[in-house]
């Protein structure tokens, strides 16, 4: 089992991309922009893609057995 507990900067990446997602997209609907909103609705999953590459990369959690 690892011990970082996610504290890796893959998902430090990925987590803060999908929080500005939602928060784009959250005041992109309060504020009637739908532009904003659909950035918001786009940078989510791109936040999960950048977490994967980026463990990939090496920058995430040894995989276990290691």
């Amino acid at each position: 089992m690892s011990a970082h507990h996610g504290n890796t900067p893959a998902a430090w990446t990925a987590v803060s991309l999908v929080l500005l997602g939602f928060v784009l997209g959250g005041i992109g609907l309060v504020v009637n922009s739908m532009p904003l909103f659909w950035i918001g609705v786009a940078l989510a999953p791109i936040g999960g893609i950048a977490g994967l590459i980026m463990s990939k990369m090496g920058l995430g959690t040894e995989p276990a057995g290691h």
